[in-house]
């Protein structure tokens, strides 16, 4: 039987990047993977370019539900360590907007850099995984390849979002093989869809982009926010889609720079229609649109009472849905949920129960914000089981 120091299982972010820390440990490392190529996500990731990480990542930007477990990896490795991989690699990058990091360049920039760094590893694609079992004080993992023995397995497999480029269920079944708990896991970072009653509005709007600000349980974003055929997305929608559970109203305020209502109020007056002085506050066809979802598309600004004012600003300001669910794993950035952390040791990420047996990335529950959070939560997870190896 082949043996190894240590089998990762995963050839996403985390799993390149586990292996790239256990090589320098001097370990023998084999990594697999069922795709015909390593770390999809990354490919196709901040629309090609690979929002890396977030400047800005602290715990706070994270759910789980022991909100303070990510804090150990991350504080140990920080954003500009990453950084520093980057430049000495020489790809350029820049900085988008609130630390957001992105290569200037193609995405697989960071993945052919990941894969240098793990020089020396064995990294097996279109392998399937097909099962791992104790032995003694040592695991068998089996493959299409034939078994391999380890005194180590890494499980890296993500979770259940993007399945087209291959997302499978396998860490929550090992997780469960092993007794590890796991936290109920759901689409997230994903657009969020509407019943027909609400579409009538979202429908003639679609492909509008607004700036708009959503405050919804722990969670207050502002950003763009992108009206669709199916509802609403744009990275505003992306953010509180974390935080929203099925059944729950969402208050949006489509202009968080205006009072519409005092706005309104202080412009009436004339033979002006109230959506030609709405358009003058918001885009053209989001005025007509709410002016017409009033009853007043024809109507004169001059004619309208305050509290019939009043309500036009609320539906502006003040817009409240009730989202029917979301477009599911097909389109959601992340999975929230997985692993339950209770079970993990915080330092090494392995199982507490299980000596030899870590999970890291996104297969565990602690799910980061848009904007590179979950990026860095991969290498800092990564770091730490790998040094741990």
């Amino acid at each position: 039987m082949e043996h190894a120091d240590i089998v990762i299982l995963g050839a996403g972010a985390a799993g390149l990047f586990c292996a790239g820390s256990a090589v320098a440990q001097g370990r023998r490392v084999v990594v697999l993977d069922h795709a015909p190529t390593p770390a999809e996500k990354i490919r196709i990731s901040g629309g090609g370019r690979c929002n890396f990480t977030n400047l800005a990542t602290g715990p706070d930007r994270f759910l789980s539900d022991n909100s303070r477990f990510a804090a150990s990896a991350l504080a140990r490795y920080r954003p500009q360590a990453f950084v520093d991989l980057v430049d000495r690699a020489g790809i350029a990058w820049h900085e988008k907007t609130r630390g957001q990091l992105f290569c200037d360049g193609k995405a697989t920039q960071i993945t052919d850099m990941l894969l240098d760094r793990m020089a020396g590893a064995d990294l097996r694609l279109g392998t399937r995984i097909d099962g791992v079992s104790q032995d003694g004080d040592r695991f068998v993992v089996a493959t299409s390849g034939g078994p391999i023995s380890t005194g180590r397995v890494v499980v890296a497999t993500g979770g259940k979002s993007i399945p087209k480029i291959g997302a499978t269920g396998l860490g929550y079944d090992l997780a469960r093989q092993f007794g590890l708990r796991l936290v109920d896991t759901r689409p997230a970072l994903v657009p969020l869809t509407f019943a027909e009653q609400d579409l009538a509005l979202c429908r003639p709007l679609a492909g509008l982009s607004v700036e708009a600000r959503i405050t919804h349980g722990r969670g207050s974003f502002r950003d763009a926010l992108l009206f669709t055929h199916r509802g609403l997305s744009g990275p505003v929608i992306l953010q509180i889609s974390s935080f929203w559970q099925a059944a729950e109203v969402l208050t949006i305020d489509l202009a968080p720079d205006r009072d519409i209502a005092a706005d309104l109020k202080a412009a009436r007056g004339g033979k002006a229609q109230v959506a030609t002085v709405l358009a003058q506050m918001l885009p053209e066809r989001l005025a007509q649109s709410v002016a017409a979802d009033a009853g007043l598309a024809q109507a004169r600004l001059a004619d309208q009472p305050n509290a019939r004012l009043d309500a036009l600003g609320a539906r502006v300001n003040r817009w409240q849905v009730r989202p029917v669910g979301t477009e599911g794993y097909r389109t959601a950035e992340v999975t929230l949920g997985g692993v339950d952390t209770r079970d993990l040791d915080a330092r090494t990420m392995q199982a507490r129960q299980v000596p030899g047996l870590a999970f890291i990335g996104e297969c565990v529950d602690v799910t980061g914000w848009l904007g590179g959070y979950n990026f860095q939560w991969a290498w800092a997870s990564a770091d730490a089981a790998g040094h741990a190896a």
